[in-house]
């Protein structure tokens, strides 16, 4: 691991999806941030942080919006670009938007668009329906990650945003789709706001990374959106920290969320939810 983290003074180098995979099969947890643009994307990739995800969460905290879902493939692309050319050393995973994935050939052509503005990996939101997705995806060379529980893009199906995995059928069902999107090729599986024993179980359930948020701890890697950890938020999650309180710069504050997540004192239980 000496290698590979700017912060540590040594030399950076390109955080790729085997370089995670690493982290994961030795017990490492990596930190992830959201990022839309050039600046902060800087800020992020400079303070060795593994993972920048260009999240459709642009429609709220960029766009003013109350949801992702007025979020369009443009938008993606357009932020895309943004990012990349300020993280050189970052995974650059991005979102795929709303409606753009609702078969098999409308998800290849998203993902290439996606892919061609700079993405690494792409991120779905769904459940079982989305595993044949992922295996086109893996066939066409293009990594995916999977998102399951708290799906935004579904808010208006669950009422709101919610806790999923609470019914013992739910929670089960979760599982089984983690595990079969890992079988279609899901390179890793992202995990937002289940409790935290559905959590850890699906995290030993498979060998790729999973990444948490308002998951618990035990998840290979948490992430959060960077305003909520610059106290841009005027009503944070649960799961938000505001890290610029405590650290007093933009910067210290990324290095900070970076630090607790990899040392495992990002999360503590108020920011989790057990059942």
């Amino acid at each position: 691991m000496t290698e590979q983290h700017s912060y540590t003074g040594i030399k950076a180098v390109k955080f790729t999806i085997p370089k995670l995979q690493k982290l994961k099969n030795a017990g490492q947890k990596f930190a992830v941030l959201t990022a839309y643009d050039h600046s902060l994307a800087a800020a992020i990739n400079n303070a060795g942080t593994e993972v920048i995800l260009v999240g459709d969460s642009l429609g709220m905290t960029i766009q003013g919006h109350n949801s992702t879902l007025p979020v369009t493939l443009d938008d993606m692309v357009y932020h895309t670009k943004n990012v990349i050319s300020g993280a050189p050393n970052s995974l650059i995973m991005v979102d795929m938007p709303f409606a753009t994935y609702a078969n098999i050939t409308d998800a290849v052509q998203t993902a290439a668009a996606l892919m061609r503005a700079g993405a690494e990996i792409v991120k779905l939101e769904g459940r079982d329906w989305i595993i044949p997705i992922i295996a086109k995806l893996t066939e066409q060379g293009i990594a995916a990650c999977a998102h399951f529980g708290l799906t935004p893009q579904f808010v208006h199906q669950f009422g709101g945003y919610k806790v999923q995995g609470r019914d013992k059928s739910d929670a089960e069902q979760m599982v089984k789709n983690a595990i079969a999107a890992q079988e279609a090729g899901a390179k890793m599986i992202l995990l937002e706001c289940v409790p935290t024993p559905l959590a850890k179980q699906i995290t030993e359930a498979v060998t790729i990374p999973v990444i948490g948020i308002g998951a618990g701890k035990y998840t290979d890697a948490q992430v959060l959106v960077i305003q909520d950890i610059l106290g841009l938020t005027a009503q944070p999650a649960r799961f938000a920290k505001n890290y610029l309180e405590q650290a007093g710069s933009i910067q210290k504050a990324i290095a900070a969320f970076g630090t607790e997540v990899r040392d495992g004192s990002y999360p503590q239980p108020q920011h989790s939810f057990e059942n």
